[in-house]
């Protein structure tokens, strides 16, 4: 029994150095981890290496990771959120979903396929990968937009449509004289789908909550992951149990406990499973490409891979423009959404099972799937690489021409906004410019006048008034552009006067050098407030809180001095460091040392007590 054994740990190592490796390789190419999952899976498999003998197995276990990702997920869906999205879900995916289908199963009977088959192939297609999609939209932080909030409310659909198309392959095996094991009426299966969305819902409204508390009371951090994975894995079989998806029932639970005080306690807990076991699941669909079955039938699966890929991702386009997605909008989901999914998989298998359609035709269809799943990582990095930069839409938003202002402020976030109060308390005329469209209409909404440009360029600068402007401040961008824009001002406006904030310490060394007027880090004084105050608090007098505050001014000038002339090493010696032989002597000593303000504060706690 030892060699079976050790057999599965050499698998496993196989596994985690495939993944680790590809994944590695493939976020360095800049090509994602997705693509890089599915590829090492791909070789190390049964069809090339040969390393990992018994993809299947894996797959129904790595399932898991898709369920974990689903119900984290579900915790950032407040119902009331969800129950906003009603409409994308019920009417966006639902077109989505039926034009698919419509379009997709015509193209399987002009290729001359078997009326089951073109349909159960099509089916099978239209569901895209929940864990393809998802992990795309994370990585690309899409997520939290409202374009990522379509898209999960597509895919939610595309999970409801589990039940009747696994009913109407059962009932269309039997109409065909198919074998029935198992099979129900279409109303008992919805039936006990509504039943089981109920009782979940029930349970993780009154009693999931009040569980956690009293596992918080018991003190043990152990129990308290052991229950949320309890929690997602038996929503998630409660859910398959009724007729519906895995996914779908750990996404309900996290949405029933997104509203929680535990909310993200259970997130932390649940993240490392969620992170190896989705990995797990993208190798074992690379791992699942029978490499056989594409040269056999290669002439088959490469013209429906494109036949499939190409006529539904139009579909999708066209119904994200009908529903009043904008051009780039539309293309984006397209492509996301071009693929098969792991569905799929399950959907082929029990038409194989009843009958509907032959072994060598599931084969081919899922070829046709994998292969779509690894090709939607590769086009979604051409179109963001290739395609034109779409411009933001203007309107209501005007441009500098011939504008004449005291101040030139470049750039208008949270510190540009501060700066401008004082300027206008005094009535000196300004100009804003700012190159964010959302962040121009909000400010319009307080008072302000911001038109819109690009400060990195020369144009833009001399129509915002930059060659009369007595001082021109730079408020906003990264440092890239920030002494971009500097050098511009130094170059074409050698009279006016520059101030910018700098991100750090390393980019106020650059403006120094740089021979700007004025500069300062962004989060300097709001620091050194902050920290005046809570010496004040532990008891430091408000002239001595001062000094200290003074003192330690005075040493970040000289440390900034000492680094413009000999580098970021050259000031440390100035740095108050918690390691007694590195921390220099204050100005003034504190009156009371920590430990003496916190005996005294127990002693008072004790006489009150």
């Amino acid at each position: 029994m030892a060699a079976p054994a050790g057999l599965e740990l050499g698998q496993a190592v196989v596994l985690l150095g495939a993944g680790v490796a590809a994944v590695t390789a493939f976020r360095w190419l800049g090509l994602g981890s997705v693509l890089g999952y599915l590829v090492g899976g791909f070789l190390v498999g049964p069809f090339v290496f040969g390393l990992v003998t018994d993809p299947e197995t894996l797959l129904h276990v790595a399932e898991l990771g898709v369920v974990l990702f689903l119900f984290i997920i579900g915790l950032e869906m407040r119902p009331s959120k969800l129950w906003a999205m009603r409409r994308d879900i019920f009417g966006l995916g639902a077109a989505q979903v039926l034009l698919c289908t419509a379009l997709l199963s015509g193209v399987g009977i002009l290729a001359g396929l078997p009326l089951p088959v073109a349909v159960v192939g099509a089916s099978g297609f239209v569901l895209s990968s929940t864990a393809v999609i998802m992990q795309m939209l994370s990585e690309s932080g899409e997520l939290g937009e409202a374009s990522g909030h379509r898209a999960v409310a597509i895919l939610l659909f595309e999970d409801l449509m589990i039940v009747p198309l696994l009913a109407l392959v059962a009932l269309w095996a039997a109409m065909l004289g198919g074998p029935v094991e198992g099979g129900q009426p279409l109303w008992l299966g919805v039936v006990i789908a509504v039943a089981a969305l109920v009782v979940l819902i029930i349970v993780g409204r009154y009693l999931l909550d009040p569980m956690f508390r009293i596992l918080a009371r018991a003190g043990a951090r152990e129990v308290m992951t052991a229950a949320a994975l309890l929690v997602v894995l038996g929503a998630a079989l409660f859910m398959q149990a009724g007729g519906l998806s895995m996914a779908m029932g750990a996404f309900l639970a996290g949405v029933l406990l997104s509203e929680s005080s535990f909310r993200h306690q259970l997130e932390v807990d649940i993240e490392p499973f969620r992170g190896i076991l989705l990995g797990l699941f993208f190798l074992s669909v690379g791992m699942s490409l029978n490499l056989t079955v594409v040269i056999a039938e290669w002439r088959m699966v490469v013209a429906g891979l494109a036949a499939y890929m190409i006529v539904k991702a139009t579909a999708i386009y066209l119904v994200g423009r009908l529903f009043r997605a904008n051009h780039a909008e539309a293309g984006h989901r397209a492509l996301l959404f071009a693929q098969g999914g792991e569905f799929a998989f399950v959907l082929y298998g029990t038409a194989v099972a009843v009958g509907l359609i032959d072994t060598r035709s599931s084969a081919v269809l899922t070829a046709i799937v994998i292969l779509s799943m690894v090709m939607t990582p590769l086009m979604v990095l051409v179109q963001k690489r290739f395609a034109p930069k779409v411009e933001p839409s203007l309107e209501g938003v005007e441009k500098p021409e011939g504008l004449r202002g005291q101040v030139l402020i470049i750039g208008f976030g949270r510190f540009a906004q501060i700066v401008s109060q004082p300027l206008l308390a005094r009535g000196i005329d300004i100009t804003l410019i700012e190159s964010d469209v959302d962040m121009i209409r909000a400010a319009s909404t307080f008072g302000f006048k911001v038109y819109y440009g690009d400060g990195t360029r020369l144009d833009v600068l001399r129509a915002s008034g930059a060659a009369t402007a007595e001082a021109i401040l730079i408020c906003g961008g990264a440092a890239e552009s920030v002494n971009r824009i500097v050098h511009l001002c130094e170059a074409e406006f050698p009279y006016a006067r520059l101030f910018v904030r700098a991100i750090d310490r390393t980019h106020a060394v650059e403006l120094i050098k740089a021979g700007v007027d004025y500069q300062i880090r962004e989060t300097l004084e709001s620091a050194l407030v902050f920290g005046e105050t809570v010496l004040t608090s532990l008891g430091v007098s408000e002239e001595d809180a001062a000094d200290t505050i003074a003192d330690v001014r005075r040493r970040d000038e000289e440390r900034l001095a000492l680094e413009v002339v000999g580098g970021l090493s050259a000031g440390a010696p100035l740095v108050q460091g918690n390691i007694e032989k590195a921390r220099p002597a204050p100005l003034s000593p504190p009156r009371k040392k920590a430990a003496a303000l916190n005996e005294e504060a127990a002693a008072v706690i004790g006489e009150a007590q």
